[in-house]
Protein backbone atom coordinates (compact mmCIF):
# COMPACT_ATOMS: atom_id res chain seq x y z
CA UNK A 1 0.00 0.00 0.00
CA UNK A 2 2.93 2.08 1.02
CA UNK A 3 4.89 1.84 -2.09
CA UNK A 4 1.98 3.19 -4.36
CA UNK A 5 1.86 6.48 -2.68
CA UNK A 6 6.22 6.55 -3.15
CA UNK A 7 5.79 8.92 -5.77
CA UNK A 8 3.59 11.59 -4.62
CA UNK A 9 5.74 11.75 -1.47
CA UNK A 10 8.53 12.58 -3.88
CA UNK A 11 6.72 14.89 -5.64
CA UNK A 12 4.97 16.41 -2.80
CA UNK A 13 8.56 16.91 -1.10
CA UNK A 14 9.40 18.72 -4.30
CA UNK A 15 6.69 20.67 -4.00
CA UNK A 16 7.02 21.82 -0.32
CA UNK A 17 10.25 22.92 -0.94
CA UNK A 18 9.12 25.45 -3.87
CA UNK A 19 6.50 26.83 -1.75
CA UNK A 20 8.35 27.13 1.33
CA UNK A 21 11.16 29.04 -0.40
CA UNK A 22 9.38 32.52 -1.19
CA UNK A 23 7.93 32.46 2.50
CA UNK A 24 10.49 32.10 4.55
CA UNK A 25 12.33 34.86 3.00
CA UNK A 26 10.00 37.11 3.12
CA UNK A 27 10.26 36.72 6.84
CA UNK A 28 13.69 36.94 7.02
CA UNK A 29 13.71 40.12 5.01
CA UNK A 30 15.41 41.93 8.14
CA UNK A 31 18.24 39.83 9.08
CA UNK A 32 18.95 38.94 5.16
CA UNK A 33 19.56 43.28 5.33
CA UNK A 34 21.71 43.08 7.94
CA UNK A 35 23.82 40.31 7.64
CA UNK A 36 24.70 40.85 3.56
CA UNK A 37 25.24 44.60 4.31
CA UNK A 38 22.15 45.31 1.70
CA UNK A 39 19.16 47.35 1.55
CA UNK A 40 15.28 46.49 1.79
CA UNK A 41 15.13 47.57 -1.71
CA UNK A 42 17.24 45.20 -2.84
CA UNK A 43 15.99 42.44 -0.81
CA UNK A 44 12.08 43.49 -2.44
CA UNK A 45 13.71 43.25 -5.84
CA UNK A 46 15.22 39.77 -5.47
CA UNK A 47 11.46 38.30 -4.28
CA UNK A 48 9.67 40.16 -7.35
CA UNK A 49 12.62 38.89 -9.71
CA UNK A 50 11.91 35.20 -8.21
CA UNK A 51 8.63 35.69 -9.47
CA UNK A 52 8.93 37.32 -12.57
CA UNK A 53 11.64 34.76 -13.70
CA UNK A 54 8.93 32.02 -12.80
CA UNK A 55 6.44 34.01 -15.08
CA UNK A 56 8.88 34.20 -17.95
CA UNK A 57 10.14 30.55 -18.04
CA UNK A 58 7.15 28.58 -16.38
CA UNK A 59 5.28 27.83 -20.29
CA UNK A 60 9.30 27.00 -21.85
CA UNK A 61 9.52 24.84 -18.59
CA UNK A 62 6.45 22.81 -19.51
CA UNK A 63 7.39 22.72 -22.68
CA UNK A 64 11.10 21.09 -22.42
CA UNK A 65 9.13 18.85 -19.95
CA UNK A 66 7.25 16.90 -23.53
CA UNK A 67 10.95 17.66 -24.69
CA UNK A 68 12.82 15.55 -22.52
CA UNK A 69 10.25 13.93 -20.79
CA UNK A 70 8.74 14.99 -17.73
CA UNK A 71 10.90 12.85 -15.24
CA UNK A 72 14.12 13.63 -16.78
CA UNK A 73 12.61 17.69 -16.63
CA UNK A 74 11.74 16.82 -12.92
CA UNK A 75 15.33 15.77 -12.12
CA UNK A 76 17.63 18.21 -14.18
CA UNK A 77 15.06 21.18 -12.33
CA UNK A 78 15.74 19.62 -8.53
CA UNK A 79 19.34 19.77 -9.46
CA UNK A 80 19.24 23.17 -10.78
CA UNK A 81 17.07 24.25 -8.03
CA UNK A 82 19.31 22.43 -5.62
CA UNK A 83 22.49 24.32 -7.02
CA UNK A 84 20.71 27.83 -6.74
CA UNK A 85 19.97 26.93 -3.02
CA UNK A 86 23.46 26.28 -2.40
CA UNK A 87 24.70 29.27 -3.66
CA UNK A 88 21.77 30.95 -1.99
CA UNK A 89 23.04 30.02 1.58
CA UNK A 90 26.68 30.66 0.88
CA UNK A 91 25.71 34.00 -0.06
CA UNK A 92 28.57 36.79 1.06
CA UNK A 93 26.57 39.45 -0.63
CA UNK A 94 22.83 40.65 -2.33
CA UNK A 95 24.47 39.89 -6.00
CA UNK A 96 25.42 36.62 -5.13
CA UNK A 97 22.18 35.75 -3.73
CA UNK A 98 20.00 37.58 -6.77
CA UNK A 99 22.19 34.95 -8.95
CA UNK A 100 20.99 32.19 -6.53
CA UNK A 101 17.59 32.67 -5.35
CA UNK A 102 15.91 34.88 -7.89
CA UNK A 103 17.35 33.12 -11.11
CA UNK A 104 19.09 29.94 -10.46
CA UNK A 105 16.38 28.50 -8.30
CA UNK A 106 13.57 30.51 -10.30
CA UNK A 107 14.81 28.24 -13.51
CA UNK A 108 14.95 24.90 -11.67
CA UNK A 109 10.95 25.97 -10.39
CA UNK A 110 10.00 26.05 -13.96
CA UNK A 111 11.29 22.75 -14.79
CA UNK A 112 10.02 21.22 -11.66
CA UNK A 113 6.28 23.02 -11.59
CA UNK A 114 5.00 21.56 -14.49
CA UNK A 115 6.50 18.33 -14.29
CA UNK A 116 5.08 17.66 -10.83
CA UNK A 117 1.66 18.08 -11.62
CA UNK A 118 2.50 16.04 -15.10
CA UNK A 119 3.71 13.28 -13.58
CA UNK A 120 0.65 12.87 -10.58
CA UNK A 121 -1.52 12.78 -13.94
CA UNK A 122 0.71 9.80 -15.65
CA UNK A 123 1.29 7.87 -12.14
CA UNK A 124 -2.31 8.44 -10.74
CA UNK A 125 -5.79 7.14 -12.24
CA UNK A 126 -9.67 7.47 -11.12
CA UNK A 127 -9.71 8.20 -7.23
CA UNK A 128 -5.99 7.96 -6.36
CA UNK A 129 -5.70 10.83 -8.68
CA UNK A 130 -8.04 12.75 -6.70
CA UNK A 131 -6.28 11.89 -3.87
CA UNK A 132 -2.59 12.55 -4.92
CA UNK A 133 -3.77 16.07 -6.05
CA UNK A 134 -5.06 16.60 -2.83
CA UNK A 135 -2.12 15.86 -0.82
CA UNK A 136 -0.10 18.18 -3.36
CA UNK A 137 -2.28 20.87 -2.81
CA UNK A 138 -2.78 19.94 1.17
CA UNK A 139 1.48 20.06 1.31
CA UNK A 140 1.47 23.66 -0.93
CA UNK A 141 -1.08 25.21 1.50
CA UNK A 142 0.86 23.79 4.61
CA UNK A 143 4.22 25.18 3.02
CA UNK A 144 2.33 28.52 2.63
CA UNK A 145 1.08 28.48 6.14
CA UNK A 146 4.14 26.83 7.81
CA UNK A 147 6.71 29.21 5.71
CA UNK A 148 6.57 31.99 8.39
CA UNK A 149 7.11 29.79 11.41
CA UNK A 150 9.90 27.68 9.93
CA UNK A 151 11.78 30.63 8.94
CA UNK A 152 10.94 32.62 12.26
CA UNK A 153 12.11 29.53 14.00
CA UNK A 154 15.34 29.43 12.13
CA UNK A 155 16.07 32.38 11.23
CA UNK A 156 15.77 33.36 15.62
CA UNK A 157 17.58 31.12 17.14
CA UNK A 158 19.99 29.44 14.17
CA UNK A 159 20.79 31.39 10.96
CA UNK A 160 18.58 31.63 8.06
CA UNK A 161 21.06 30.25 5.69
CA UNK A 162 20.27 26.94 7.27
CA UNK A 163 16.70 27.07 5.55
CA UNK A 164 18.86 27.14 2.13
CA UNK A 165 21.24 24.18 3.26
CA UNK A 166 17.67 22.63 4.37
CA UNK A 167 16.95 22.39 0.91
CA UNK A 168 19.69 21.55 -0.55
CA UNK A 169 19.78 18.19 1.36
CA UNK A 170 15.77 17.76 0.52
CA UNK A 171 16.23 18.01 -3.20
CA UNK A 172 19.29 15.63 -3.44
CA UNK A 173 17.04 12.89 -1.25
CA UNK A 174 14.66 13.65 -3.75
CA UNK A 175 17.17 13.12 -6.90
CA UNK A 176 17.94 9.66 -5.22
CA UNK A 177 14.02 8.84 -4.73
CA UNK A 178 12.91 10.06 -8.09
CA UNK A 179 13.99 6.93 -9.88
CA UNK A 180 10.50 5.36 -8.05
CA UNK A 181 8.57 8.12 -9.76
CA UNK A 182 7.44 6.45 -13.07
CA UNK A 183 7.01 8.21 -16.33
CA UNK A 184 5.44 6.26 -19.37
CA UNK A 185 5.18 9.35 -21.81
CA UNK A 186 7.87 9.73 -24.09
CA UNK A 187 10.25 12.25 -25.22
CA UNK A 188 9.06 14.25 -28.16
CA UNK A 189 10.89 15.09 -30.74
CA UNK A 190 9.82 18.60 -31.87
CA UNK A 191 10.85 22.14 -32.46
CA UNK A 192 10.41 24.70 -29.90
CA UNK A 193 9.26 28.32 -31.33
CA UNK A 194 11.74 30.83 -30.24
CA UNK A 195 9.25 33.67 -31.34
CA UNK A 196 6.69 31.97 -29.10
CA UNK A 197 9.00 31.71 -25.92
CA UNK A 198 9.95 35.99 -26.20
CA UNK A 199 6.02 36.59 -26.65
CA UNK A 200 5.22 34.78 -23.90
CA UNK A 201 8.03 35.41 -21.20
CA UNK A 202 8.08 38.96 -21.79
CA UNK A 203 4.19 39.81 -22.00
CA UNK A 204 3.88 37.61 -18.74
CA UNK A 205 6.83 39.65 -17.05
CA UNK A 206 5.16 42.95 -18.24
CA UNK A 207 2.06 41.58 -16.61
CA UNK A 208 3.13 40.09 -13.48
CA UNK A 209 5.75 43.75 -13.13
CA UNK A 210 3.23 46.14 -13.24
CA UNK A 211 0.72 44.57 -10.89
CA UNK A 212 3.71 43.88 -8.18
CA UNK A 213 5.05 47.43 -8.36
CA UNK A 214 1.22 48.69 -8.42
CA UNK A 215 1.50 49.33 -4.61
CA UNK A 216 4.34 51.28 -5.39
CA UNK A 217 3.53 53.07 -8.56
CA UNK A 218 0.26 53.73 -8.26
CA UNK A 219 -2.83 51.40 -10.47
CA UNK A 220 -3.43 54.67 -12.03
CA UNK A 221 -2.48 57.76 -11.20
CA UNK A 222 1.13 58.22 -10.41
CA UNK A 223 2.14 57.46 -6.69
CA UNK A 224 5.40 56.76 -6.25
CA UNK A 225 6.51 56.59 -9.69
CA UNK A 226 10.93 56.06 -11.00
CA UNK A 227 12.91 58.42 -10.97
CA UNK A 228 15.46 58.73 -13.45
CA UNK A 229 18.08 61.40 -13.62
CA UNK A 230 16.06 63.47 -11.12
CA UNK A 231 12.64 63.33 -13.68
CA UNK A 232 9.63 61.71 -12.50
CA UNK A 233 8.68 59.05 -15.63
CA UNK A 234 5.16 59.25 -16.00
CA UNK A 235 3.72 59.26 -19.36
CA UNK A 236 0.78 61.53 -19.96
CA UNK A 237 0.70 62.25 -16.22
CA UNK A 238 -0.42 58.49 -15.69
CA UNK A 239 1.20 55.63 -13.83
CA UNK A 240 3.51 53.09 -15.28
CA UNK A 241 1.44 50.54 -14.24
CA UNK A 242 -1.24 50.53 -17.16
CA UNK A 243 1.56 50.30 -19.82
CA UNK A 244 3.24 47.57 -18.55
CA UNK A 245 -0.53 45.63 -18.15
CA UNK A 246 -2.14 46.58 -21.54
CA UNK A 247 1.37 46.07 -23.37
CA UNK A 248 1.96 42.82 -21.93
CA UNK A 249 -1.99 41.57 -22.36
CA UNK A 250 -1.33 42.93 -26.30
CA UNK A 251 2.01 40.18 -25.76
CA UNK A 252 0.08 37.67 -24.93
CA UNK A 253 -2.41 38.11 -27.27
CA UNK A 254 -0.21 37.93 -30.07
CA UNK A 255 0.92 35.02 -28.23
CA UNK A 256 -2.13 33.67 -28.81
CA UNK A 257 -2.69 34.57 -32.11
CA UNK A 258 0.91 33.00 -32.75
CA UNK A 259 -0.10 29.29 -31.59
CA UNK A 260 -3.24 29.79 -34.10
CA UNK A 261 -0.85 30.14 -36.80
CA UNK A 262 1.57 27.17 -35.87
CA UNK A 263 -1.42 24.98 -35.49
CA UNK A 264 -3.13 26.08 -38.86
CA UNK A 265 0.53 25.42 -40.90
CA UNK A 266 0.95 22.38 -39.08
CA UNK A 267 4.23 23.54 -36.58
CA UNK A 268 4.18 22.75 -32.87
CA UNK A 269 2.99 25.47 -31.04
CA UNK A 270 4.36 26.54 -27.73
CA UNK A 271 1.08 25.65 -26.17
CA UNK A 272 -2.28 24.70 -27.88
CA UNK A 273 -4.49 27.24 -28.13
CA UNK A 274 -7.41 24.93 -28.27
CA UNK A 275 -6.86 24.16 -24.81
CA UNK A 276 -8.83 27.32 -23.57
CA UNK A 277 -11.93 26.11 -25.28
CA UNK A 278 -11.84 23.52 -22.56
CA UNK A 279 -14.99 24.93 -20.64
CA UNK A 280 -13.53 22.63 -17.54
CA UNK A 281 -10.05 23.42 -17.64
CA UNK A 282 -10.85 26.99 -18.24
CA UNK A 283 -13.61 27.33 -15.00
CA UNK A 284 -10.20 25.19 -13.00
CA UNK A 285 -7.79 27.63 -13.83
CA UNK A 286 -9.57 30.90 -13.16
CA UNK A 287 -10.48 29.13 -10.01
CA UNK A 288 -7.06 28.24 -9.20
CA UNK A 289 -5.90 31.99 -10.15
CA UNK A 290 -8.25 33.16 -7.65
CA UNK A 291 -7.49 31.14 -4.85
CA UNK A 292 -3.63 32.00 -4.95
CA UNK A 293 -4.77 35.81 -5.22
CA UNK A 294 -6.83 35.12 -1.71
CA UNK A 295 -4.43 33.40 -0.37
CA UNK A 296 -1.57 36.13 -1.44
CA UNK A 297 -3.56 38.65 -0.28
CA UNK A 298 -4.16 36.56 3.28
CA UNK A 299 -0.64 36.01 3.70
CA UNK A 300 0.06 39.67 2.97
CA UNK A 301 -2.53 41.53 5.24
CA UNK A 302 -2.27 39.06 8.35
CA UNK A 303 1.51 39.79 9.05
CA UNK A 304 0.81 43.01 8.60
CA UNK A 305 -1.79 43.02 11.22
CA UNK A 306 0.38 41.07 14.07
CA UNK A 307 3.87 42.40 13.23
CA UNK A 308 3.18 46.00 12.58
CA UNK A 309 -0.11 46.76 14.20
CA UNK A 310 0.28 44.62 17.23
CA UNK A 311 4.18 43.72 17.32
CA UNK A 312 4.50 40.26 17.01
CA UNK A 313 7.39 38.95 15.81
CA UNK A 314 8.16 36.36 13.03
CA UNK A 315 7.59 32.81 15.10
CA UNK A 316 4.60 34.35 16.82
CA UNK A 317 2.92 35.57 13.62
CA UNK A 318 3.68 31.46 12.40
CA UNK A 319 2.05 30.12 15.11
CA UNK A 320 -0.92 32.46 15.23
CA UNK A 321 -1.19 31.28 11.38
CA UNK A 322 -0.67 27.83 12.21
CA UNK A 323 -4.70 26.78 12.92
CA UNK A 324 -4.77 28.08 8.86
CA UNK A 325 -2.03 25.14 8.00
CA UNK A 326 -3.37 22.75 10.58
CA UNK A 327 -7.24 23.01 8.90
CA UNK A 328 -5.67 23.24 5.27
CA UNK A 329 -4.11 19.47 6.08
CA UNK A 330 -7.44 18.25 7.02
CA UNK A 331 -9.63 19.22 4.76
CA UNK A 332 -7.95 18.08 1.71
CA UNK A 333 -8.15 14.72 3.13
CA UNK A 334 -11.61 15.57 3.62
CA UNK A 335 -12.29 17.22 0.40
CA UNK A 336 -10.93 13.89 -1.21
CA UNK A 337 -13.24 11.73 0.97
CA UNK A 338 -16.43 14.06 -0.31
CA UNK A 339 -15.40 13.54 -3.83
CA UNK A 340 -16.75 10.43 -4.36
CA UNK A 341 -20.32 11.25 -3.61
CA UNK A 342 -20.20 15.16 -4.43
CA UNK A 343 -19.10 17.33 -7.40
CA UNK A 344 -16.38 19.50 -7.83
CA UNK A 345 -18.51 22.37 -8.49
CA UNK A 346 -20.41 21.76 -5.03
CA UNK A 347 -17.20 21.20 -3.09
CA UNK A 348 -15.72 24.35 -4.36
CA UNK A 349 -18.34 26.37 -3.69
CA UNK A 350 -19.09 25.35 -0.37
CA UNK A 351 -15.27 26.38 -0.06
CA UNK A 352 -16.12 29.31 -1.85
CA UNK A 353 -18.96 30.28 0.83
CA UNK A 354 -16.92 29.53 4.13
CA UNK A 355 -13.81 31.58 2.60
CA UNK A 356 -16.59 34.90 2.50
CA UNK A 357 -17.50 34.00 6.50
CA UNK A 358 -14.08 33.27 7.37
CA UNK A 359 -13.11 37.05 5.65
CA UNK A 360 -16.05 37.89 7.58
CA UNK A 361 -15.14 36.76 10.96
CA UNK A 362 -11.30 37.50 10.50
CA UNK A 363 -12.72 41.02 10.05
CA UNK A 364 -14.44 41.11 13.06
CA UNK A 365 -11.42 39.86 14.77
CA UNK A 366 -9.71 42.85 14.07
CA UNK A 367 -8.57 45.69 16.82
CA UNK A 368 -5.87 46.96 18.87
CA UNK A 369 -5.84 43.61 21.23
CA UNK A 370 -5.65 40.84 19.47
CA UNK A 371 -9.06 38.58 20.15
CA UNK A 372 -7.33 35.30 20.20
CA UNK A 373 -10.34 32.90 19.69
CA UNK A 374 -12.27 34.88 16.54
CA UNK A 375 -8.78 34.89 14.92
CA UNK A 376 -8.51 31.36 15.82
CA UNK A 377 -11.63 30.37 14.17
CA UNK A 378 -11.24 32.99 11.44
CA UNK A 379 -7.49 30.89 10.47
CA UNK A 380 -9.09 27.61 10.83
CA UNK A 381 -12.29 27.84 8.65
CA UNK A 382 -10.08 30.21 5.80
CA UNK A 383 -7.73 26.86 6.13
CA UNK A 384 -10.63 24.46 5.47
CA UNK A 385 -11.90 26.62 2.78
CA UNK A 386 -8.31 26.76 1.19
CA UNK A 387 -8.21 22.45 1.78
CA UNK A 388 -11.27 21.90 0.09
CA UNK A 389 -10.07 24.13 -3.09
CA UNK A 390 -6.41 22.21 -2.77
CA UNK A 391 -8.58 18.82 -2.81
CA UNK A 392 -10.38 19.65 -6.48
CA UNK A 393 -8.88 22.15 -8.97
CA UNK A 394 -5.70 20.03 -9.65
CA UNK A 395 -7.68 16.76 -10.84
CA UNK A 396 -9.97 19.00 -12.35
CA UNK A 397 -7.25 20.75 -14.54
CA UNK A 398 -5.22 17.65 -15.30
CA UNK A 399 -8.41 15.11 -15.89
CA UNK A 400 -9.30 17.18 -18.49
CA UNK A 401 -7.15 17.07 -21.04
CA UNK A 402 -5.12 13.50 -22.78
CA UNK A 403 -2.15 12.56 -21.08
CA UNK A 404 0.03 13.92 -23.79
CA UNK A 405 -0.90 18.01 -22.66
CA UNK A 406 -0.57 16.86 -19.07
CA UNK A 407 3.00 19.05 -19.08
CA UNK A 408 0.78 22.14 -20.88
CA UNK A 409 -1.58 22.45 -18.18
CA UNK A 410 0.93 21.83 -15.66
CA UNK A 411 2.31 25.01 -16.93
CA UNK A 412 -0.20 26.57 -17.24
CA UNK A 413 -0.86 25.78 -13.60
CA UNK A 414 2.39 27.70 -12.71
CA UNK A 415 1.41 31.07 -14.59
CA UNK A 416 -1.99 30.99 -12.82
CA UNK A 417 -0.37 30.98 -10.16
CA UNK A 418 2.25 33.66 -10.44
CA UNK A 419 -0.25 35.90 -12.01
CA UNK A 420 -2.79 34.86 -9.18
CA UNK A 421 -0.28 35.47 -6.50
CA UNK A 422 0.78 39.14 -8.11
CA UNK A 423 -2.60 40.31 -8.38
CA UNK A 424 -3.64 39.18 -4.64
CA UNK A 425 -0.92 41.08 -3.27
CA UNK A 426 -1.12 44.20 -5.85
CA UNK A 427 -4.29 45.33 -5.09
CA UNK A 428 -4.40 44.05 -1.35
CA UNK A 429 -0.66 46.39 -1.05
CA UNK A 430 -2.60 49.28 -2.84
CA UNK A 431 -6.01 49.21 -1.28
CA UNK A 432 -3.90 48.53 2.14
CA UNK A 433 -1.36 52.08 1.35
CA UNK A 434 -4.42 54.02 -0.37
CA UNK A 435 -6.75 53.28 2.97
CA UNK A 436 -4.49 53.77 5.38
CA UNK A 437 -3.02 57.31 3.93
CA UNK A 438 -6.75 58.48 3.72
CA UNK A 439 -7.70 57.52 7.53
CA UNK A 440 -4.50 58.69 9.12
CA UNK A 441 -5.01 61.83 7.19
CA UNK A 442 -8.72 62.11 8.10
CA UNK A 443 -7.75 61.53 11.72
CA UNK A 444 -5.07 64.03 12.13
CA UNK A 445 -6.93 66.86 10.72
CA UNK A 446 -10.32 65.40 12.86
CA UNK A 447 -7.90 65.60 16.42
CA UNK A 448 -7.16 67.96 18.66
CA UNK A 449 -3.56 68.53 17.56
CA UNK A 450 -2.77 72.06 17.81
CA UNK A 451 -2.44 73.51 13.90
CA UNK A 452 1.27 73.69 13.66
CA UNK A 453 1.49 70.30 14.10
CA UNK A 454 -1.19 69.34 11.33
CA UNK A 455 0.63 71.04 8.80
CA UNK A 456 3.82 69.16 9.69
CA UNK A 457 2.34 66.07 9.73
CA UNK A 458 0.33 66.97 6.69
CA UNK A 459 3.64 68.14 4.89
CA UNK A 460 5.05 65.32 5.84
CA UNK A 461 2.99 62.81 4.46
CA UNK A 462 2.09 64.69 1.59
CA UNK A 463 3.60 61.33 -0.58
CA UNK A 464 2.11 58.82 1.46
CA UNK A 465 2.29 57.01 4.52
CA UNK A 466 4.52 54.37 5.20
CA UNK A 467 3.21 51.01 7.01
CA UNK A 468 5.61 50.78 10.15
CA UNK A 469 5.45 49.56 13.22
CA UNK A 470 2.91 50.86 15.72
CA UNK A 471 5.08 50.95 18.63
CA UNK A 472 7.78 52.81 16.37
CA UNK A 473 5.08 55.79 15.40
CA UNK A 474 5.82 57.34 18.98
CA UNK A 475 9.67 57.89 18.58
CA UNK A 476 9.80 58.89 14.98
CA UNK A 477 7.03 61.92 15.47
CA UNK A 478 9.45 62.61 18.99
CA UNK A 479 12.67 62.83 16.59
CA UNK A 480 10.52 65.02 14.42
CA UNK A 481 10.20 67.53 17.14
CA UNK A 482 6.99 67.13 18.13
CA UNK A 483 5.93 67.30 22.56
CA UNK A 484 5.65 63.52 23.99
CA UNK A 485 1.92 64.41 24.13
CA UNK A 486 1.29 65.10 20.22
CA UNK A 487 3.65 61.82 19.63
CA UNK A 488 1.06 59.49 22.28
CA UNK A 489 -1.95 61.41 19.98
CA UNK A 490 -0.50 60.75 16.52
CA UNK A 491 0.48 57.04 17.94
CA UNK A 492 -2.84 56.32 18.72
CA UNK A 493 -4.37 58.20 15.41
CA UNK A 494 -2.35 55.95 13.54
CA UNK A 495 -3.15 52.69 15.37
CA UNK A 496 -6.29 53.26 14.54
CA UNK A 497 -6.17 53.82 11.09
CA UNK A 498 -3.85 50.92 10.50
CA UNK A 499 -6.72 48.66 12.07
CA UNK A 500 -9.12 50.56 9.95
CA UNK A 501 -7.39 50.35 6.60
CA UNK A 502 -7.01 46.13 7.62
CA UNK A 503 -10.58 46.11 8.06
CA UNK A 504 -11.19 47.73 4.22
CA UNK A 505 -8.28 45.01 2.72
CA UNK A 506 -10.44 42.29 4.77
CA UNK A 507 -13.63 43.63 3.01
CA UNK A 508 -11.81 43.50 0.03
CA UNK A 509 -10.72 39.39 0.04
CA UNK A 510 -14.48 38.98 0.92
CA UNK A 511 -15.24 40.29 -2.25
CA UNK A 512 -12.07 38.38 -4.24
CA UNK A 513 -13.66 35.09 -2.50
CA UNK A 514 -17.58 36.17 -4.30
CA UNK A 515 -15.72 36.61 -7.71
CA UNK A 516 -14.02 33.20 -7.21
CA UNK A 517 -17.35 32.01 -6.33
CA UNK A 518 -19.04 32.77 -9.36
CA UNK A 519 -15.84 31.81 -11.78
CA UNK A 520 -16.85 28.25 -10.36
CA UNK A 521 -19.80 27.77 -11.99
CA UNK A 522 -18.19 25.95 -15.09
CA UNK A 523 -16.36 23.58 -13.06
CA UNK A 524 -17.42 20.10 -13.30
CA UNK A 525 -21.01 19.49 -11.89
CA UNK A 526 -20.91 15.29 -11.27
CA UNK A 527 -18.42 13.58 -8.99
CA UNK A 528 -15.10 12.10 -10.20
CA UNK A 529 -16.25 8.70 -9.93
CA UNK A 530 -19.35 9.36 -11.94
CA UNK A 531 -17.04 10.97 -15.08
CA UNK A 532 -16.72 9.49 -18.24
CA UNK A 533 -12.66 8.96 -18.59
CA UNK A 534 -13.51 9.83 -22.18
CA UNK A 535 -13.85 13.36 -21.44
CA UNK A 536 -10.61 13.97 -21.22
CA UNK A 537 -10.03 16.08 -24.51
CA UNK A 538 -6.98 15.82 -26.42
CA UNK A 539 -6.05 18.74 -28.37
CA UNK A 540 -2.40 17.30 -29.28
CA UNK A 541 -2.57 17.04 -32.85
CA UNK A 542 0.12 15.17 -34.99
CA UNK A 543 1.93 18.27 -36.78
CA UNK A 544 3.41 18.05 -40.02
CA UNK A 545 6.75 19.56 -39.51
CA UNK A 546 8.35 20.41 -36.32
CA UNK A 547 10.81 22.76 -38.10
CA UNK A 548 11.11 26.86 -37.98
Amino acid sequence: MMKKWIAVIVLGAAQFVMVLDSTVMNVSISTVVKDLDTSVAAMQSAITFYTLTMAAAMLLGAKLGDVWGRRRAFVVGSIVYACGSLITGLSPNITTLFLGWSVIEGLGAVLVIPAIAALIATNYTGRDRVTAFALIGAVSGAAVAAGPLIGGFVTTYFDWRYVFFAEVVIMVAVLFAARFVADPSRPQKTGIDLVSVALSAVGLVAVVYGLLQSKTWGWILPLHPPVVNGVSIEPLGLSLVPYFVVGGAALLWAFVSRQKHLVARGRVPLIHPALFSITPLRAGLSVLGAQYAITAAIFFVVPVYLQMTLGLDALETGLRIFPLSIALILFSIVGTRLSDRWSPRLIARIAQVVLVVSGAVLLASLSLDLRNVLFAVGMFSTGAALGLLASQLGNVNMSSVGENETSEVGGLQGVFQNLGSSLGTALIGSVLIASLAGSFAAGVQSSDLPSAAKSAVSSATSAGVEIVPVAGVDAIVTKAGLSEDDAATLTTIYADSQVSSLRVSFVVIVLLALVSLVLSRNLPSRPAGQRDETAEVSVDPKPVSSSG
